[in-house]
């Protein structure tokens, strides 16, 4: 399958159908889930292929969203949207204050302790209390170690360096 634009976002996936008329049940992975609704031209991609869809009426519906997309009118024709990605320029993301990131910012960083690699950050996970930075181990990396590292800002987390593509940690490696 081809890959989303770098410039572009995968910020949640249709993951059925909702009713007779058309409309889609989505999986969002935006926090709270109803932001994905406040981006209407979305991007779906199918057979590899990125294609622009416009939402013309979307919802919040139990724990997750039901939207409804332009054009689509009956349920055989959302159902073959099931399992679809959606995703939407970074650009249109709202600024973050100092110190907040976005997961898709943290992906990927290198997560060094007291000068020693210990992977790169692989995904977060969220738990209700914080969220966690999964460290799997990389070329380099101090062992073969995954980690699960809370994301605590100021005392596990110390620093933050998108620049240098870095996180470093207060942790104790052998944990």
């Amino acid at each position: 399958m081809g890959d989303v634009d770098p410039e572009d976002l995968v910020i949640g996936r249709i993951s059925g159908v909702y009713g007779i008329k058309g409309w889609v049940r989505i999986h969002s992975f935006t926090e709270p889930v109803e932001n994905l609704l406040s981006y209407r031209d979305w991007k779906v991609r199918r057979r590899g292929q990125w294609k622009s869809i416009v939402i013309d009426d979307g919802k919040r519906h139990g724990k997750g969203l039901v939207a409804h997309i332009e054009g689509v009118d009956d349920r055989d024709e959302a159902a073959a949207l099931k399992g679809l990605d959606i995703a939407v320029p970074r650009s249109l993301l709202p600024a973050l204050q100092d110190e907040e990131y976005y997961w898709h910012q943290l992906e990927g960083l290198s997560v060094m302790c007291g000068g020693e690699l210990l992977g790169r950050v692989d995904h977060l996970i969220e738990t209700g209390a914080n969220d966690v930075l999964v460290v799997k181990p990389c070329t380099g990396s101090r062992d073969e170690q995954e980690r699960l590292l809370p994301w605590l800002l100021g005392t596990v987390v110390t620093l933050v360096d998108l620049q240098k593509q870095v996180i470093e940690v207060d942790w104790d490696p052998e944990f």
